[in-house]
């Protein structure tokens, strides 16, 4: 065997065991990223409790109605904003019309 032919083989035979260990060590990593938690959760667990249990249900309401209503406010508080910034954008669109003193709107 001539010795071109045979650093082909090695470098065949080192890159077949490259692919064979780096199969290996994804196939791990893998398998230990896919890992499912030690004990399974219930599903609707959270609604089982709810309707189950009524002095957690009237905690879960209560908490439910605040979230709500903190939602509502930060809203209205945006809303209130955008209009603030929209009257700032009219003001600034405005131009006086020098022929009648009233004012244009920009197109």
């Amino acid at each position: 065997m001539s010795s071109p032919a045979r650093l082909r083989v090695r470098l065949l035979l080192a890159l077949g065991a490259a692919e064979a260990h780096l199969r290996l060590s994804i196939s791990g990593l893998i398998r230990v990223l896919a890992r499912r938690p030690a004990r399974p959760v219930a599903p609707f667990a959270e609604l089982v409790r709810i309707e189950s249990d009524p002095a957690y249900r009237a905690l879960f309401y209560a908490e439910l109605d605040e979230a709500i209503e903190s939602r509502h406010a930060a809203r209205a508080a945006m809303v209130g904003e955008v209009e603030v910034a929209a009257e700032r954008l009219r003001s600034l669109i405005r131009t006086p019309d020098p022929r009648t003193g009233a004012d244009e709107r920009a197109a």
